[in-house]
């Protein structure tokens, strides 16, 4: 039974991180209808960025604080030089730019800090603390709690501020939000700031434990957006759902069956359930009316 909970707490820890990187696809989906495929990267930078500012002298939360603006602009500026520029381009074009950023941000990523991983230190050491039977290390606490943190404030944000629900307009009803006087184009803008805030916030937690390399987006990438389509792309709770589902999923997969099947597995699971709801968990509510 101890095996069984120290597996469960794992896929959570993993699943954690493929819902906030999920989170991320949904915030900019919802508002801008742009599936964006450089998400991985928010992530992988947000590892990177923290490594140097460490090894820059900087103390933790000055690094952590910094990689995470760095990435928020970084979003900004993909919405601002890219989305933006496109006009009016179809769905279709626009993914391809935001491929096309994946791409490029690997590139300069594999320049700047070579092909080999970088290692990050715990924040609060190694030694393992006892969760009921199950022992844990600190840092997947430090994981968990800042995934939860995080949906706590991105709740806050959508449910309680007025910017939120400018952002809730623009996802419902682009055009009836404009005749309100709300400008989607700033929200767009903001919904990518978000989504590099996130990615960055998740690349900082998990890099002591996933050692951050130029590529280790592409999959990160991947699996969010395989959670976000499983939970129902639109819907932030089901991006939470999935992502933690698919965690969940690959952790038992690789210690009771084969580590080297977890994935395998995971999209066959995922590829049966969106067999038979095509829209995903949460999907029939949101996909199409926003969802945010």
């Amino acid at each position: 039974m101890e095996e069984f909970f120290q597996f469960l707490w794992t896929g959570v820890t993993i699943g954690s991180t493929y819902a906030v990187v999920a989170l991320g696809f949904v915030t900019i989906y919802s508002v801008s209808r742009v599936v964006n495929l450089a998400q991985g990267e928010f992530v992988m930078l947000g590892g990177m960025l923290l490594y140097t500012l460490l090894e820059a002298g900087l103390p933790l939360w000055a690094a952590a604080v910094s990689t995470v603006l760095l990435v928020a602009l970084l979003g900004f500026l993909i919405e601002w030089g890219l989305v933006r520029r496109a006009g009016n381009a179809d769905e279709l074009s626009l993914i391809i730019l935001t491929i096309g950023a994946s791409i490029f941000l690997r590139g300069v990523a594999s320049m700047i800090w070579g092909k080999d991983a970088v290692k990050v230190s715990s924040f609060t050491g190694d030694d393992p603390l006892m969760l009921g039977p199950v022992p844990v290390t600190p840092q997947t606490l430090w994981i968990v709690g800042t995934v939860l943190v995080l949906v706590i404030l991105l709740y806050l944000f959508l449910e309680k501020t007025l910017t939120g629900k400018a952002f809730q307009a623009v996802a419902s009803n682009r055009t009836a939000a404009r005749l309100m006087g709300i400008r989607p184009l700033r929200m767009s803008a903001l919904s990518f700031v978000i989504s590099g805030v996130l990615g960055a916030a998740a690349g900082i937690v998990i890099s002591p434990v996933l050692y951050p390399a130029y590529d280790v987006g592409t999959l990160l990438g991947v699996k969010g957006f395989s959670a976000a389509i499983l939970g129902g792309l639109g819907n932030p709770a089901g991006a939470v759902t999935g992502g933690v589902l698919m965690g969940v999923m690959e952790s038992f997969g690789a210690g009771y069956v084969d580590s080297g099947m977890k994935d395998a597995i995971v999209f066959a699971i995922v590829l049966i359930a969106l067999l038979i709801r095509p829209q995903g968990l949460f999907g029939e509510k949101s996909v199409g009316k926003g969802g945010l």
